[in-house]
């Protein structure tokens, strides 16, 4: 299985771009998505953008995302 997180691009170079994740950011390549722009919304796998979303997916996904941030930080120590 593979899972992506949504990131929000805030820099973009030729062949990799800056991208805010949850309020991290880091470099990723944009070789499948080289149309990418300024503000849009990418989801990230292994240290690329594999594909365009829209905000609104974006958003909802990162609602998802921080629960299980959450749930997983808020486990009891044995």
């Amino acid at each position: 299985m593979c899972v992506g997180v949504p990131g929000k691009i805030i820099e973009k170079h030729e062949y990799s771009a800056v991208v805010d994740v949850m309020g991290s950011q880091t470099d990723v390549g944009i070789i499948f998505v080289p149309e990418v722009e300024l503000g849009d919304y990418v989801i990230v796998h292994a240290g690329q953008a594999m594909s365009i979303v829209d905000e609104q997916y974006a958003k909802e996904s990162v609602i998802e995302w921080r629960k299980f941030v959450d749930a997983r930080n808020s486990k009891p120590v044995l």
